[in-house]
């Protein structure tokens, strides 16, 4: 298809479910494997930050970095990463890809921390070393599920300080409120307790595996940590009680669900972003959505696209059964990305004819 609308595959694309489960477990058809380098910053508290670089296959007009923040655990082996990062290099786009830190099982933990909902240095850290590298390349920030909300809350963070080649944000499939939005995770309805535990499980395995580091004598102490409450731990609120909030600093779960939400960061964001959610995500309940549509009517150079059908990260299109090994996401992404960097420069030129006239 070449135009923007979405179609999903026939016999099974109208379920949210089951585009969500396919993204999950089976993730893109023939899924290609992107050729890049593995960049390595160590960090102030300690931590080894890892992120992958793509240059692009096809050259473009612009030098233009796409700076991406993956969903929850994942990183650039995760094949709905992959696949989106080729169709960006094949239409000219350079590639970062921040590798959730704990999620990659060949790079080791170094401090006592792994990722977090809320905790958007990570992806500083790398935009920062992205325009030491390429000072003069434009950057789009992409955030799927948790890294939208990281990148939206990054953009909206006036206190970070950020290059000026950052020309916008594109947030895919996120919750906006972390207060709200676990409320909805603990109700059966819709499967989301199911979800949830799959979430959680995914979450306390990367703690578990690297529970020499995290969970150490001294660790515990230092933050009272309970190894058997982690274990037991059947939801991620049980989970963030008895290990995040707590490495976090934080006095209660709630503290920390606040702080994480980019809900509260949004009226900051100076710079243009785009919002992406489908109606049958049964991560993200419609009932969280309208304030994300407020706040894209009454700001400029702000979009929120709402879908009726695509699930959580899902969107595959064409085809009875098999669909296509590139999604609606995947192109209507990159298009959006262009359409951010042809704001950017049509706003530059009107500056400068204002200058001349």
């Amino acid at each position: 298809m070449s135009d923007g609308s979405y179609v999903p595959t026939r016999l099974w694309g109208f379920s949210g479910h089951v585009q969500t489960v396919l993204h999950s477990i089976v993730g893109r058809v023939k899924c290609p494997w992107p050729l890049g380098e593995r960049v390595y910053l160590l960090l102030q508290d300690g931590s080894t930050l890892t992120y992958d670089l793509y240059q692009p296959i096809n050259e473009a007009e612009d030098d233009v970095t796409i700076a991406i923040c993956p969903g929850i655990g994942n990183t650039s082996e995760s094949v709905y990463i992959r696949t989106f990062v080729h169709y960006s290099q094949v239409h000219g786009y350079r590639c970062a890809v921040l590798n959730h830190i704990g999620a990659l099982n060949s790079v080791q933990v170094t401090s006592t921390r792994i990722f977090s909902y809320g905790h958007t240095d990570d992806f500083s850290d790398m935009i920062d070393n992205l325009h030491k590298k390429y000072p003069n390349s434009r950057i789009v920030a992409v955030g799927f599920s948790l890294g939208g909300n990281l990148v939206t809350k990054y953009m909206g963070e006036s206190a970070k300080s950020k290059p000026h080649t950052i020309l916008g944000g594109i947030s895919i499939c996120q919750g906006y409120n972390a207060e709200e939005g676990t409320k909805w995770l603990l109700n059966w309805q819709n499967f989301r307790r199911f979800y949830l535990y799959v979430m959680t499980e995914n979450v306390k395995s990367i703690i578990l595996k690297h529970r020499h580091v995290l969970l150490s004598d001294e660790v515990k102490q230092r933050h009272n940590l309970n190894e058997r409450e982690i274990i037991a731990a059947a939801t991620l609120p049980e989970l963030d009680e008895a290990y995040t909030r707590r490495v976090h600093n934080f006095s209660t779960t709630q503290e920390l669900y606040k702080w994480s939400s980019s809900l509260h960061f949004l009226n900051n964001i100076e710079k243009p972003m785009i919002f992406i959610n489908a109606k049958d995500d049964p991560l993200v309940p419609e009932e969280l959505l309208p304030p994300i549509k407020e706040f894209a009517l009454s700001r400029p150079n702000t979009a929120y696209i709402e879908l009726a059908h695509g699930g959580h990260l899902g969107f595959y299109e064409g085809g009875l059964i098999y669909p296509n090994p590139v999604t609606w996401l995947d192109r209507t992404v990159v298009a959006m990305v262009g359409s951010i960097v042809m704001l950017h420069m049509d706003a530059a030129v009107g500056v400068q004819k204002v200058g001349y006239e």
